[in-house]
């Protein structure tokens, strides 16, 4: 049959091509390449696709980003939403179509323009000053060259200058800012009078069948959802310190070994005379210069018990002249770099003794001891417990380690049960309720032993924890999950005990707290009616002096004075004419009255109203740079495909 094939082959390729190119005719081209290639595509610019491999891409890096910046707090359900997977699809859109414009419009970056880009990076600075060996270890490390970094710098660069011009110019109008500034600044005398529902909770009335109704009517809002009671073991630096005796002898031990790290070393108190010396000081100023110190220097040596007085006359260092020379105390190494030669000087002096000229950067100096501490350390009575600490500190460390690779290895020895490695390890079982898939229940809907009320409230609360108990297998077979690492010196191992299904809980569990809910809504009712029948009576009679409200208080946009947002919102929301005026606004379960009696124009200082006018510049060059990425869209038919919507409502990318 073979043979057929090779001693005919000619013949065969003529027979194949009679057989498929008729096939064209009836499919076309088209459907042959949809066939052969090529992934899904969720959008196109300029008719160029942006694809499912692309976003996915773009989408697991994302999702990195959220893990390396959350640790152990990253929960993909909170950021990877349907919302945030749809910015990013037009984020990728709008990335297409600037590239798409600057290469039409033939943008470009001068090599000098690169050059000063990348001098200024900080990371590639030594010194303040671009570095070229540490620029080419940085991207070593990133696993670039200098040539690819460049190319695709230079590219960003000039993807960047398609919207630079509308950025730079963007401004907002100055009618814009100084009617914003007015309003920011405007001052507003206000009195509040508070209605609070609790004073009317005695006048309301709920019967059972209120409750009942309310319960019939809401039964959705009632209902919880799935949740767990957890078994778990923790592995944290308690449980790896539990039973640890340390022995008298090692705390000894550890005292001789370390005596230096409970001491105090030597201090030293000095003054100096100071004469300067500029680094540039000709030869001449340097002799005038050194002459005058040593001059200086023979009469501290004859007079000690004056240099304070010779250092408040002649020394040219401002900042310890005034004190007579003072320096204060001062250990070996206080001193170092290029004022090395001061410290060297200070410790090879006795108390009360003038040295000789010594020369720093700084200038020449006259230096005198005026006072020393010497070393001490202290008793191994006084650190006792601080080693013991130490010490029990060291051995947990050890321990932990031992027991965190222990419990890596045991916890799926017996799968259905954690006793075991916790009879091995030596730790307790603990059980904790009501946990979500979300988060934990309210203590009062879990019941006893509630998560949310135990002093292992976070961890269990942590989003890894929450994912591990809701993992397939967990809800299933309620098997051990893997250990959790929830910081470095904690871990946790988790299994499910119990799955409460979602379920509306049964009229007498939560006819108390419908109870509380519906005294609280009339309540707030009544205190409503209250202050809208009296608040209509004041603006019936303008003229009238009200009793029962607050000191009048000044305030503004920017100044509160302690009112509720709320109650300034409405303050500030009021016609400043006619005058007073007044409002009503629900503040929680209380209703509050505001009066208003003067408003004023109020007054921004300089720096305020600059910062104002760069905000206001800033917001108005982004609603400009939206509206021509809109014009852009359009001009370039963005069109977002069908396939993209079932991508951007998708949970399966969220593991990334």
């Amino acid at each position: 049959m073979f043979d057929l094939f090779r001693n005919h082959r000619r013949w065969m390729q003529f027979i194949l091509l009679i057989l498929i190119v008729p096939s064209f005719f009836l499919v076309g081209i088209q459907g042959y390449e949809s066939f052969i290639s090529r992934e899904p595509e969720l959008a196109t610019v300029a008719g160029q696709p942006i694809t499912r491999g692309e976003f996915d891409m773009a989408h697991r890096n994302q999702l990195e980003q959220f893990r390396q910046r959350l640790g152990s707090q990253f929960d993909p359900a909170l950021v990877d939403t349907p919302a945030m997977r749809e910015q990013l699809l037009n984020q990728l859109i709008d990335q297409r179509l600037l590239a798409q414009v600057a290469a039409d419009n033939r943008f470009s970056v001068s090599d000098g323009t690169l050059r000063n880009t990348i001098a200024a990076i900080p990371q590639v600075q030594d010194n303040g000053r671009f570095s070229p060996e540490r620029y080419r270890q940085v991207l070593a490390a990133q696993g670039m060259t200098p040539t690819s970094f460049e190319a695709g710098l230079r590219r960003d660069l000039a993807v960047a200058r398609v919207l630079e011009p509308v950025t730079q110019s963007a401004s907002a109008p100055a009618t814009v800012t100084a009617a914003l500034e007015s309003a920011l600044t405007q001052q507003r005398t206000v009195q509040v009078r508070r209605f609070d529902a609790d004073a009317y909770r005695a006048g309301v009335t709920v019967s059972d069948q209120d409750i009942k109704a309310w319960y019939d009517a809401n039964k959705q809002q009632l209902t919880v959802p799935q949740n767990v009671t957890a078994e778990y073991l923790v592995l944290d630096e308690a449980a790896a310190t539990q039973g640890v005796q340390v022995k008298d002898e090692d705390i000894t031990s550890f005292y001789e070994q370390n005596k230096n790290n409970y001491g105090q070393p030597e201090r030293r108190r000095a003054s100096h005379i100071m004469i300067e010396l500029p680094a540039g000081a000709s030869e001449e100023a340097r002799k005038a210069a050194r002459a005058k110190a040593e001059s200086l220097a023979k009469q501290a040596a004859a007079e000690p018990d004056k240099f304070a007085e010779l250092a408040r006359a002649e020394s040219q260092d401002a900042g310890s002249a005034g004190n007579g020379g003072d320096l204060g105390w001062m250990g070996a190494t206080t001193l170092g770099g290029p004022l090395a030669p001061l410290s060297k000087a200070i410790f090879g002096l006795s108390k009360g003794q003038v040295s000789g000229v010594v020369e720093s950067p700084a200038g020449l100096h006259i230096i005198k001891l005026t006072d020393l501490q010497p070393a001490a350390i202290k008793p191994l009575a006084e650190v006792r417990d601080e080693i013991a600490a130490e010490i029990r500190k060291q051995i947990a460390a050890t321990r932990f380690s031992d027991m965190a690779s222990e419990l890596t290895k045991s916890v799926y020895d017996q799968r259905d049960s954690l006793q075991p490695v916790a009879d091995q390890l030596g730790l307790k079982v603990r059980t904790a309720a009501g946990i979500t898939r979300e988060g934990l229940l309210p203590a009062d809907q879990a019941g006893a032993n509630a998560a949310a009320g135990g002093p292992d409230a976070a961890l269990l609360d942590n989003p890894r924890v929450r994912q591990a108990l809701f993992a397939p297998e967990s809800l299933r077979d309620k098997q051990n999950s893997g250990v959790i690492e929830i910081s470095p010196d904690t871990m946790v191992a988790v299994r499910v005990a119990q799955v409460q299904p979602e379920q509306v809980p049964p009229l007498e569990k939560v006819s108390d707290s419908i109870r509380e809910r519906l005294v609280a809504e009339r309540a707030a009712e009544a205190a409503r009616k209250a202050a809208t029948a009296a608040l209509d009576g004041w603006k019936a009679d303008a003229a009238a002096q009200p009793e029962g409200f607050e000191p009048a208080v000044v305030v503004s946009r920017q100044q509160a004075q302690q009112l509720p947002q709320p109650v300034l919102e409405a303050a500030m929301r009021l016609p400043s004419q006619p005058l007073p005026a007044y409002a009503g606004v629900a503040d929680g379960d209380d209703y509050v009255v505001v009066r208003l009696e003067k408003v004023e124009p109020g007054t921004a200082d300089a720096s305020a109203r600059d910062l104002l006018a760069r905000q206001l510049g800033a917001a108005w060059g982004q609603a400009e740079d939206a509206a021509v990425l809109d014009m852009l869209r359009q001009q370039y038919q963005v069109k977002i495909l069908p396939e993209a919507a079932a991508v951007l409502k998708s949970q399966d990318q969220s593991a990334g």
